[in-house]
């Protein structure tokens, strides 16, 4: 919990690239973030080690899927106080077409947020903002603020 708390503390610019720091999964894909004004838009630099189908090649669905949740826990961050990390109590993936070997990115919207849980809605895309490879739902328990 220190963590975080020191991170709320840091400069805007500084402080999303500490969240996903604070997140090893986001940590070992190398997810990237930027704040557009309110908004946060996450990146994925394309890695082999990211292929789940060589066949095709495609990124592997789990990838997918952790870069949506990364996505939606910046995003949600971003536009609350914290200081913890929001804990996930149901996320729901929707895998759209396959995502070829290429950047990521990503943008979420907070849908609703009460005072104990938060929805939060994210897309992945990599050409086309419009053509959209995945979709992902979450709801998260935030930390009583």
């Amino acid at each position: 919990m220190k963590v975080i708390a020191r991170i709320a503390e840091l400069p805007a610019e500084e402080r999303l690239t500490a969240l996903l720091d604070a997140m090893p999964y986001a940590r070992y894909l190398g997810v990237q973030a930027e704040a557009i004004g309110d908004e946060v838009l996450t990146r994925l630099p394309f890695k082999d080690e990211l292929v789940g189908n060589p066949m095709l090649p495609a990124i592997h669905g789990g990838v997918l899927g952790t870069m949506l949740e990364a996505t939606c826990t910046v995003q949600l961050l971003q536009a609350t106080a914290f200081t913890r990390l929001p804990k996930t109590i149901d996320f729901q993936v929707e895998y759209l077409r396959s995502a070829r070997p290429k950047t990521l990115f990503g943008r979420a919207s907070l849908t609703r947020q009460g005072r104990r849980v938060a929805n939060v809605r994210a897309e992945l895309w990599q050409d086309e903002r419009a053509r959209p490879v995945a979709v992902g739902r979450g709801h998260f328990l935030l930390d009583s603020l």
